[in-house]
C-alpha cells in the first residue's frame, strides 16, 4: 500500500524533488521514464470510453504520457497553477498559448521588449491570420493605458525582458488588460518561478522555455504553459492535442531531474550575477550595466517589489561598439559564446548579431540594444573565476583596441 502523502503545503525545495511524482507498480525511487508512443487497453470498450472521455486512461504520447504528467504536476505545484501542459520547446509553448486563444478579428497588445522569435510571432505571424497587434514600451504605463483603452483579447509580455532586463509592472498591466477583456500571458523565463510568480500579480497564463534554468545543464529542449484548469483543458489542450507540439518523454525526464536542483542553482547564480554586475560597473571599458537589483537600474524598486532576487542575467554595454564586443568575447577563456542562458556554464552573447538580429536595427534601437551590448548568463563556476575571466578579457580587448589605433 502506498504511503499517504503530506496534506500540508510543501515548500518549493520539496516540491522540486517530490512534486508530481507517480510511482509505478515497481515502486521505483527515481521517476520512471515511459518511452512509449502508445498504450494498450483491457478491452475494446475501455478504448471507446477513453476516446469518448468517459474514462481516464493514457491513449497516445502526443496527448499525454506518465513521465510528462509528472513534469507537468511538478511545475504546476511550484508555480501555484491549477494546470500545466509541456511542449517540445519554449517557442512551442508561446505559440500554443497564443494561437489556442486567438482567432481572426482579435487584438493583441504586447510589450516591445520580447525575445526575437516571440517578436516575430506578434509582428509577422499573427497579422497573417487577421489578428491585429500593437506594441508598447513595457516600462511605460501610459502606453499600456492607451493601448488597452479599447478592447483586446490577449496581452503578451516578459519581465525581466530579454536582453535589456526591463521590468513591467505586472499588477498594473494585468488590471488594465482585464478591464479591456484580455488575458495576460507572461514569459517568466528570466525570473523562474523561484524569483517571481506572475499568477500572484494577476496574470492568467505563464510560459517557460524549460531549455533554460529548468534543465539548467544545456541538454534538452522543452517548454511549459500554465494557467487555470478550465483554460488549459478547454482552450490549450485541444490545440496541443491536434497540432502536436508534444515534448518527448525522455526530454521530460531529463527536465524532471534538472528541477531537483533548481532551488540550489538559481540562488547561487543570482549571488554571482550580482557580484559580476558590481565588478563590471567599476570597469572603464563598460558604458553601462543593467541588473535589476542594482541601485542604478531605472526600475530597481519595481523589480524588488515583484522579484525575490535580481536574476542570473547581467547585460552591459561596452564602449567601442561591435568591434569592442567581438574583441572582448573572443578573448574570453572560461566563459563560452552561446545564445543559450540559465545554464550551469556561464555564457555570453551579442544580441544585435544573434538573438535579436532579425528584429531590425530600428527596433533594436527602440529596445536599447546597441552594437556594444553583451548579455551574460552567469553560471555555477566559482564567482572569482568568472570575474577573473571577464577582467582579463576586458584587458585584452582594451589592449587590442590600442594596437588597432596605432
Amino acid at each position: 500500500m502506498a504511503k499517504p502523502r503530506p496534506n500540508r503545503p510543501l515548500r518549493p525545495a520539496t516540491l522540486l524533488v517530490r512534486g508530481g511524482q507517480m510511482r509505478s507498480g515497481f515502486d521505483e525511487t527515481a521517476e520512471a521514464l515511459f518511452l512509449t508512443s502508445g498504450f494498450v487497453y483491457d478491452s475494446a470498450a475501455q478504448a471507446e470510453a477513453t476516446f469518448a472521455g468517459t474514462e481516464q486512461h493514457y491513449q497516445y504520447s502526443r496527448f499525454g504520457n506518465p513521465t510528462v504528467s509528472m513534469l507537468e504536476g511538478r511545475i504546476a505545484a511550484l508555480e501555484g497553477a491549477e494546470a500545466c501542459r509541456c511542449t517540445a520547446t519554449g517557442m512551442a509553448a508561446v505559440h500554443a498559448a497564443l494561437l489556442s486563444h486567438l482567432k481572426t478579428g482579435d487584438r493583441v497588445v504586447a510589450s516591445r521588449a520580447l525575445f526575437g522569435s516571440c517578436h516575430w510571432i506578434v509582428s509577422t505571424l499573427l497579422p497573417r491570420y487577421g489578428i491585429a497587434t500593437e506594441f508598447v514600451d513595457g516600462a511605460d504605463l501610459a502606453q499600456w493605458e492607451a493601448a488597452l483603452s479599447k478592447p483586446a483579447n490577449l496581452v503578451l509580455l516578459e519581465t525581466p525582458s530579454n536582453p535589456m532586463l526591463e521590468i513591467v509592472d505586472l499588477r498594473a498591466v494585468c488590471d488594465l488588460a482585464h478591464r479591456a477583456g484580455a488575458i495576460v500571458v507572461v514569459d517568466n523565463v528570466f525570473a523562474t518561478p523561484l524569483l517571481q510568480r506572475p499568477l500572484q500579480f494577476g496574470a492568467d497564463v505563464v510560459v517557460y522555455s524549460m531549455t533554460k534554468h529548468f534543465d539548467g545543464q544545456g541538454r534538452v529542449l522543452g517548454g511549459a504553459v500554465l494557467g487555470s484548469r478550465k483554460w488549459v483543458e478547454d482552450t490549450l489542450q485541444p490545440f496541443i492535442r491536434n497540432t502536436g507540439p508534444s515534448i518527448s518523454p525522455f526530454n521530460a525526464w531529463v527536465v524532471l531531474k534538472g528541477l531537483e536542483t533548481l532551488h540550489l542553482r538559481v540562488p547561487a547564480m543570482c549571488r554571482s550575477a550580482a557580484a559580476v554586475a558590481d565588478m563590471l560597473a567599476e570597469r572603464a571599458e563598460v558604458a553601462r550595466v543593467l541588473y535589476p537589483f542594482r541601485a542604478d537600474h531605472p526600475q530597481q524598486r519595481l523589480a524588488m517589489a515583484q522579484m525575490s532576487a535580481g536574476g542570473t542575467l547581467v547585460t552591459f554595454d561596452l564602449k567601442g561598439g561591435k568591434e569592442a564586443c567581438f574583441r572582448f568575447m573572443d578573448a574570453l577563456q572560461l566563459i563560452d559564446i552561446s545564445n543559450n542562458l540559465g545554464d550551469s556554464k556561464s555564457l555570453a552573447t551579442h544580441p544585435a548579431t544573434t538573438t535579436h538580429m532579425r528584429v531590425g536595427a530600428e527596433e533594436r534601437a527602440r529596445l536599447g540594444i546597441t552594437d556594444g551590448t553583451v548579455r551574460l548568463s552567469v553560471g555555477l563556476e566559482d564567482v572569482a573565476d568568472i570575474i577573473d575571466d571577464l577582467s582579463q578579457a576586458l584587458d585584452a580587448a582594451h589592449a587590442g583596441a590600442a594596437r588597432a589605433a596605432d
